[in-house]
């Protein structure tokens, strides 16, 4: 199984319940960020939606795609998301939000490893990690942009790590 690490980092001049409000409803994601290609619910959560399973369809540019299953684990509006993926990946998502100023700074944590067995066999090559890394890179490159769109808003900033 290969690890990864990934964080990224949106700054839009929008307030944050508008970006929260458009992250936490994620069963519309395919709407506005074409990456999704589908988003559906697997099982109903609590009215926040913690506890909802939803089943995303990932396109990215590379030519496959990817499957997960998230739970819902913890939300704190306005503040944070959490979820557990399992399918193709498994590991951990958290959409972090913080107010600053004008602007709404929205971080992204991915820690992942692979599971499915065309993945494990093709991430041990160090040019499969840095193509699946790209692929993560080119998706969220793509999601920043799109969500601003949505809020008609300005994308100030995008930055994207791996730790």
């Amino acid at each position: 199984m290969a690890e990864f690490r990934l964080t990224t980092l949106w700054r839009i001049e929008a307030p944050v319940q508008a970006v929260w409000d458009a992250i936490h409803d994620s069963i519309h994601w395919p709407r506005w960020w074409k990456n999704v290609e589908a988003v559906r619910q697997l099982q109903a959560g609590a009215a926040d939606g913690l506890g909802a399973v939803h089943r995303y369809t990932w396109k990215g540019v590379l030519p496959y795609r990817v499957i997960i299953d998230v739970r819902v684990t913890r939300v704190a509006p306005l503040v944070a998301l959490e979820g557990e993926a399992s399918g193709a990946l498994e590991g951990v998502g958290r959409w972090h939000f913080e107010a600053d100023g004008s602007h709404t700074v929205v971080r992204y944590d991915w820690h992942v490893r692979t599971a499915s067995a065309w993945m494990n066999a093709v991430a041990l090559a160090p040019l499969a990690r840095l193509a699946f890394r790209w692929n993560h890179d080119s998706i969220m490159l793509e999601g920043g942009p799109a969500l601003a769109r949505l809020l008609n808003a300005r994308l100030v900033g995008i930055e994207q790590r791996a730790c």
